[in-house]
């Protein structure tokens, strides 16, 4: 019902291809780059009015393309949502980016590798649509490890120059901090809650649980218990 969201991050994505792959004009690469960034703020823009007519207590729109992982008790679809939250994320990142991209058709003008700038600033756009649309923690760890690899590419974009060089250097290390300690939350989540959905999908007629329904759970379930005299004492996950 709602594959177009779908548009939102590919289309930036099909920006990365000819960029990288077929454009070699410096006019053409800007043009395509921009297009394609406004095109998906188009979509989201329209998206977000669809979401703001439902109920406010059906606010989400999510689709899933397959399922991506099915390991032992761990099941990940390759999926994506819209809910109110987010939806402002993809507006100001498709809104704001696509302007970025307007500015630098002027601004890398002249530059002798503009077709690879483009290429890079499509991708980090499409990765941060990954991060703030999906509907799952490991989707949102690839959108997070796409975004620092375009970090490193952009900010080391001029590579013949040593201070963009160690500073792309500095970004990549600072990166590594932080994948350790998402890695670290997921593991954690996944071991409580048993699933790394954020809400629950439909995964091939089946419904896959979501963690922040399970954690809304608990939460409530042990507020009805704080007056209890056991309320004080330790427990496990299982009793959870």
């Amino acid at each position: 019902m709602y594959e177009y969201l779908w548009l939102i991050p590919v289309l930036p994505l099909v920006g990365f291809l000819l960029n990288l792959l077929l454009i070699r004009q410096e006019r053409l690469a800007g043009w395509i780059g921009s297009g394609v960034v406004l095109a998906a703020f188009g979509v989201a823009l329209y998206a977000t009015i669809q979401l703001a007519a439902l109920p406010e207590e059906a606010r989400r729109m999510t689709t899933t393309a397959w399922e991506w992982i099915n390991a032992g008790g761990l099941r990940v679809p390759f999926g994506i949502m819209l809910d109110p939250l987010n939806a402002v994320m993809v507006l100001l990142v498709t809104g704001v980016g696509g302007l970025i991209h307007i500015y630098s058709i002027g601004y890398m003008h002249g530059d002798k590798r503009v077709t690879s700038y483009f290429a890079y600033l499509n991708l980090f756009v499409t990765m941060m649509l990954f991060l703030v649309m999906a509907n799952n923690m490991l989707l949102l760890f690839l959108g997070w490890e796409g975004v620092g690899l375009c970090s490193f590419l952009l900010i080391g974009y001029w590579f013949e120059r040593d201070a963009a060089n160690n500073a792309a250097v500095k970004a990549f290390i600072v990166n590594r901090v932080g994948d350790a300690a998402f890695l670290v939350a997921m593991m954690m989540i996944f071991f409580y809650f048993g699933t790394l959905n954020f809400y629950e999908v439909e995964v091939n007629g089946e419904v896959l649980p979501g963690f922040v329904e399970r954690a809304s759970e608990i939460a409530g379930a042990r507020s009805g218990r704080a007056g209890s005299p056991s309320s004080s004492l330790p427990r496990s996950p299982s009793y959870c």
